[in-house]
């Protein structure tokens, strides 16, 4: 297995295993912009029926099941046995075949060349030491013309104020210690990665939390969560 992992960040979420499904729970903000992120990718990609997607650090599959149910065959690979065991229990009582693996993404990309219409790797790359690594795996994986959605925090004072400070000393939002602000990744960052392996930046946009509503919106401002859309060439 390829050793672009940090056990101590598997260990993090597998301790929220238990809690992946309860939408009032630790999880509560994943339950919360998870339609953003699903209708973002459905404004990218058109439809997804029968196209085969790949969720990279799909944890518990709250993300992978919203999109097996638009059509999508869809393989989610994780490292958290906890986290892997309760999305499997989750999409048999669904009624939908995800095909859930325990396997690093570097080490997919030696076994599925080109095999990927579109993947998604959400909330993953501030989680492990080398996020380039993921991107390039993640580029061998696509077919050309494949699509690659990216979302992590911008590396600023402002994300370190609203999301450690706020989200997890203030407003608990998520558990203590759940971010590191030396891990964030600033969008300049991140589509320098996306260039260099050989990737097409196509579209950037920010989720913005509305603290009062307690929701987030997609709009342009990426001064703190982002997703970014790469595509390979044909």
């Amino acid at each position: 297995m390829s050793q672009n992992i940090d056990q101590n960040e598997i260990d993090k979420f597998s301790q929220l295993a238990a809690d992946w499904w309860n939408p009032n729970g630790k999880c509560k903000p994943l339950h919360i912009i998870n339609p953003l992120r699903v209708d973002y990718v459905k404004q990218k990609c058109g439809a997804l029926t029968n196209k085969s997607v790949l969720d990279v650090g799909c944890g518990g599959g709250i993300l992978s099941e919203s999109l097996a149910k638009l059509g999508a065959n869809v393989t989610a690979i994780d490292l958290a046995d906890e986290s892997l065991s309760v999305a499997k229990i989750h999409a048999t009582q669904s009624g939908l075949f995800i095909d859930y693996i325990k396997q690093t993404v570097e080490d997919h990309a030696q076994q599925h060349l080109a095999g990927y219409d579109v993947i998604t790797c959400m909330e993953l790359l501030e989680h492990v030491p080398d996020p380039f690594s993921i991107i390039q795996a993640c580029g061998k994986l696509l077919k050309p013309g494949g699509k690659l959605f990216l979302s992590t925090i911008n590396r600023n004072q402002k994300a370190k104020l609203l999301l450690i400070y706020g989200a997890e000393y203030i407003a608990r939002l998520v558990p203590k210690g759940t971010h590191d602000f030396n891990r964030f990744i600033r969008p300049s960052e991140l589509m320098s990665w996306i260039e260099l392996a050989g990737l097409d930046v196509k579209d950037i946009v920010g989720m913005e939390y509305h603290l009062l509503k307690n929701e987030f919106k997609l709009g342009p401002n990426v001064d703190v969560n982002y997703i970014i859309t790469a595509q390979k060439s044909d």
